[in-house]
Parts: structure tokens; sequence; C-alpha cells
């Protein structure tokens, strides 16, 4: 087995070396969570959901530690790393309240000596590579309902929060997961190709589009249950009767939080233009009241890139929309380094043959444009490839509803945005994805339905 090295987006610095799987390795584990799932898949539904209480006390206990760590080793500011690991505990919960009556065997139908049931099965061994701009959100959206549906689960993930993903195997573990049930598997891409090899019975993934694409392509021809959640290219309107304040400092949240590294971050502002300059100054000066500096300091609200060569893909964009006729209001380059640095960068005369409205920033980058009325703000977000959130801000429920009904998204808001709810499936449309993950049909996923013909003699 060979190293992986961890450094501080913050800083350059060499926080850790670990040891990464190779594809010995992988097929290692691989063939002990087969082996192992059978077992696990008998075990008592109110075992398992005993495991998973007693892992959401230990993440509790040792939330400080966790959430130092993820800052450390992915950038996140300490109070929005806090933030995560607490946001947590109600999507545990939610899995905990409802995976016994999810995952029951159901009666259908009941007649002339004949009786229909549906029962839920285990896919078998679920393989998971994750992402790391929200590696316990990410993670915990596969892993543990797919154990609580009686699989074993290969987890990668992202090499960019390795320690964070070892972290979580290891209270499962302590919990009481057998070692085989949940293997992690440590690396970068050649680890989750080796993973691809495998004899797998699902594949979940969270990640870029183009990298989505290559597994879809990879597994075509196995016919394995594969489930995409990718990127998104997420706008919002905001209607001449919305609070322009209000939807400014709201929107410029969803835009730069967890320094805009999120899917669903706010990527595209459409503004009536009744309202546009008075929300243009509002929507800065909430920008400029966002402190930037040490990721941990408690304080600190934009913390570092993660991923350095985000930090071309950010040029790249406010050049080509400055080339296109573009006003650049705040930001625009570099922040000092060392690390991985990007000031929070607002651009106004934006339209969509600009880079910044079409493809994704995934960073503190984001496009305010000018629109004369609903159906040009419809237009306008329906004209993307990808489709995974969309929001109106509006004092009118009933008209929010119905541009909201016209726009191709798997989740919208009204006067919201950046949310994700435990009790709401979360899927995409288009370049986005496919399948889903939380709801009650979040559980179900993790599983196939067997039906039952069953005659009285």
């Amino acid at each position: 087995m060979s190293a992986l090295e961890i450094f501080d987006p913050a800083t350059g610095e060499r926080i850790a070396q670990v040891s990464a799987d190779d594809g010995a390795s992988v097929a290692a584990k691989a063939a002990a969570a087969r082996a192992a799932q059978a077992a696990w898949a008998e075990v008592t539904m109110a075992e398992r959901l005993a495991i998973v209480r007693r892992y959401r006390a230990a993440i509790v206990d040792q939330l400080d530690d966790l959430a130092t760590t993820l800052t450390r080793e992915v950038g996140k500011p300490i109070a929005q790393a806090r933030n995560e690991l607490n946001g947590l505990l109600p999507r545990l919960d939610f899995f905990v309240e409802q995976a016994a009556r999810a995952l029951a065997d159901e009666p259908v139908f009941e007649g002339g000596g004949m009786r229909e049931q549906l029962s839920h099965v285990p896919l078998g061994v679920v393989a998971n590579i994750s992402a790391w701009n929200y590696p316990w959100f990410v993670g915990n959206n596969v892993i543990v309902p797919a154990l609580l549906a009686g699989n074993a689960v290969l987890y990668k993930p992202s090499e960019y929060a390795t320690l964070s993903g070892l972290a979580c195997t290891r209270l499962l573990h302590e919990a009481g997961v057998p070692a085989d049930v949940l293997r992690c598997l440590v690396g970068g891409a050649e680890v989750g190709s080796a993973l691809l090899a495998q004899d797998i019975d699902g594949l979940f993934f969270t990640g870029s589009h183009a990298t989505g694409q290559r597994i879809a392509q990879t597994l075509a021809t196995r016919l394995v249950k594969l489930q995409l959640e990718l990127g998104g290219k997420d706008p919002t309107y905001v209607r001449a009767d919305a609070d322009a304040k209000a939807a400014a400092e709201s929107l410029a949240d969803g835009a730069m939080y967890n320094t805009g590294q999120s899917c669903c971050s706010v990527e595209r502002i459409y503004v009536h233009e009744r309202i546009h300059d008075a929300f243009v100054a509002h929507f800065l000066a909430a920008v400029a009241g966002m402190r930037r500096g040490d990721p941990m300091d408690a304080s600190t609200y934009v913390g570092a890139i993660t991923r350095a060569p985000q930090l071309a893909v950010l040029e790249a964009q406010v050049a080509d929309a400055l080339a296109k006729g573009a006003t650049l209001r705040a930001g625009g380059k570099r922040g000092a380094g060392p690390g991985n640095w990007f000031e929070p960068t607002v651009l106004t005369e934006v339209d969509h043959r600009m880079e910044l409205m079409r493809e994704e920033s995934f960073g503190p980058l984001i496009g305010i444009q000018k629109v004369r009325d609903d159906d040009e703000a419809v237009a306008l977000m329906n004209d993307t490839r990808y489709g995974l959130t969309a929001g109106v801000y509006t004092q009118d429920e009933a008209a929010a509803r119905a541009l909201l009904a016209r726009v191709h998204a798997g989740t919208v808001y009204w006067n919201c945005c950046d949310r994700v709810s435990p009790r709401l499936p979360w899927s995409g449309v288009g370049d986005s994805g496919i399948g889903l993950t939380l709801g009650v049909a979040g559980l179900q996923t993790f599983t196939r339905p067997k039906a039952w013909h069953l005659r009285s003699p």
C-alpha cells in the first residue's frame, strides 16, 4: 500500500500522511464485505437502530475534535464545520425514526385465498464514492440508510476529506457495525477505479458531472444500480414585489456559505428590473460584511478553497465575463497565500454568453442579471443542462408556486435557498444526476422490491 499526504488548504501545510489502498487491498475489502453481508442482513432492525443511536451519541461527544479535523483538511470555517456535524444529528434521527416503517414488509392485497405482499430486500454490497465539501452530510446520506437496510458498504471518501471519512468509519465500528460490513477505502481516482471493478450491487456517487459520466459508462454493461448526485448551476429569481434587503441577505448567504463550495449553492441570480439596483446594493453590503481569514477562527465566514485547481476555474470565469461586458462589483481575484484563497466575487451586467452563468463555479463567485418579467426569468432559469435546485423570492405564494412549477429542478425554494431536509428526497434533473437520497424513498433506494404471491392451500 502507498501513502496519501493530506494538506491544509488554508496554509498549504502537510497535516497528515495515511496509508492508501491499492487494487489488491480494494479487492480484499470488497471480498470481505461480500462475505459479511448476509449475516449483517440477519441482524434485527432493533439492533441496527441501536448502533445508529450509539453512533449519534459518539458524534455529539467528539464534535469539537471532528469539526477541527474537518476544518483542517477542507478549509471550511470552524463554525460551519460544527454546523455540519450538528446538522447531521436530525438526519440520523430521521433515519432512526423512519427505517423500521419504511423497510418493513407491506401487505398489498388479500382476497379469494390469495395474499400479495411486498418486501424490501437489501441490494447486497453498496459502493459509495463520496464528496469532500460536506463529507459528514453526503457520506451519511448513503452509509447509514444502506446499513439500516441490511447492506454491506464500501465507502471511499474523497481524498480531500480522508480524515473525516476515517473518523466516520471508526465511530460506526465502535458503535457496533462489524469491520467487514463497512470498509473505508483510502485514495484518489485510482482507488475509485479499482472499486468500480469489484463485485458490487449498487454504486452511489456524489461529485462532478464529468466523473459521474465516466462512472456511468464504466458500469453500463454491468446492470448495477447506479445513483449519481452531480453538480448544479442553481438559479434564483427575485420578483418585483420581494423585499430587496431580505432577499439580498438571504441569497448572499446562499451564494457564499461554505465558500460557495456546495452543489446547491446559489450560482445565478435574476432580479426584476424594478428592484435590481436596490438588491445589488444590499447584496454587496452583505458580502462586504463577511469575514475572511483563518478557518479556525470562530468569526470567519469565508474560508479556503479546498482544491487548488479550482482557483484557475474561478479566474477563468471572471476573465470570460469581463471580456464579454460584465461589471466587476466585488472581489475577482485570488487572495494572498499561502493556501488556496479566492475573494468573494460579485458581477453584474452578466448574460448567458458567459461561462459564469452556464457552468458550475463551485466557489465564492456569483453573477446577478437584470430581467424584465417573470417569463424572462423562468426562461433563463431553465436555460441550463443542470437541474438541482431553484428558488423564487416574492410576497406572493401563489405566484411562487406557479413559477416554480415551470422550473426544471429536483428541489425548489420559496423565500429560502441552499437548504436540505432529511424529510424530503434529494434529487436532480438533467446533468444534475439520477436517483435520490433522503426522505423515505432515500431509505428504500438501498433495497430492491420483492413481490410475494401467497395462495392459501
